[in-house]
């Protein structure tokens, strides 16, 4: 499914008119990025976790030279989905 599937599927259940859900569902994107951008989580109850992950400095090999590299230490963002999305999804 596509951000416009999804934009035609509410305004198709809401009645509104798809350039105001767009701009809803865009707003809500941003506003999602620029928190977690910020290392701020944001918790949505009933659906999930947007969360920022931390991974240490870890050594690894790069085969084709035969090296050993070390990969920094960095943040990347990740979903934690809510105990009832994850039975929905398991009990469909």
């Amino acid at each position: 499914m596509t951000k416009a599937d999804i934009v035609n599927k509410i305004a198709k259940n809401t009645g509104l008119e798809k350039t105001a859900v767009q701009a809803v569902i865009e707003g809500f994107m941003e506003t999602v990025i620029e928190s977690v951008s910020k290392d701020e989580n944001v918790y949505l109850r009933g659906f999930g976790s947007f969360i920022v992950k931390h991974r240490a400095e870890k050594t690894a090999r790069d085969i084709t030279k035969k090296t050993t590299i070390v990969i920094p230490a960095h943040d990347i963002p990740a979903f934690k989905p809510a105990d009832s999305f994850i039975e929905k999804v398991m009990n469909k």
